[in-house]
């Protein structure tokens, strides 16, 4: 393959995918520096004390337990089928003969030869089945925490409140990933079309994520002082 044919490929795609994976990096530095600055952490500390406030009130709250959690599953068992289903969609491209697999060359730039559309449509699909299989992790543990949370607290078991906390969170940054994973690779769909879209899509997504990970500046005073009172030292 000629470099004059692919190098909109080999420059913009993997710099549009850079870009998002030093984002993302940057915010799990945030996460783990400064937790509650993002929403993530935020999350990460109100799942726990809902865990706690559950299990030590179980009688009572067994039921709202259950129902929150099998909302969580419902919504990683969609994913996670979205997922698979793109795959199988992709797979039976990637097969067929048809000329879906041939794009209009004349009014698409970069290169469109086979091994071009190959690595294109194997791309997507990595992304997509990396997907799937972190939604499906993630049903595993959320499924783990819905029977673990209703244990009785006894002196014996060993599910104490701080495993729940644990499993679960493992459920939902796997969910997180997999969510991530699958947001990569709705412009790498549009790369089937050119690397342009590509890149100026996930060039896009960058502030858009921001604006979902970030606490609002008119409320990081506020979260900022219940931080500080929450791990004040008695």
């Amino acid at each position: 393959m000629e470099w004059r044919k692919c190098y909109l490929d080999v420059l913009l795609v993997p710099l549009g995918l850079f870009f998002s994976m030093v984002y993302h990096a940057w915010l799990w530095h945030k996460v783990r520096t400064q937790p509650l600055s993002t929403i993530i952490g935020i999350n990460v500390t109100g799942r726990r004390f809902w865990v706690l406030a559950m299990m030590k009130d179980n009688d009572k709250k067994n039921i709202l337990a259950v129902q929150t959690l099998r909302n969580a599953i419902m919504g990683a068992t969609l994913m996670a089928t979205t997922s698979i289903l793109l795959c199988s969609g992709l797979a039976a491209v990637i097969s067929s003969t048809y000329s879906i697999k041939k794009p209009l060359t004349d009014t698409i730039y970069g290169a469109h030869g086979e091994f071009m559309m190959a690595l294109k449509y194997v791309t997507i699909l990595l992304f997509f089945l990396f997907s799937f299989l972190c939604h499906s992790l993630s049903i595993r543990f959320v499924n783990q925490a819905n029977f673990l949370i209703n244990t009785p607290q006894d002196p014996m078991n060993v599910a104490t409140p701080d495993y729940v906390v644990e499993v679960l969170e493992k459920g939902s940054m796997l969910n997180t990933v997999g969510n991530r994973l699958f947001y990569t690779a709705l412009p790498l769909l549009l790369w089937i079309f050119g690397p342009v879209l590509v890149f100026f899509c996930s060039i896009t997504l960058v502030p858009l994520f921001y604006n979902l990970d970030f606490v609002p500046p008119s409320r990081k005073g506020k979260v900022n002082e219940i931080g500080n009172r929450e791990f004040e030292p008695v």
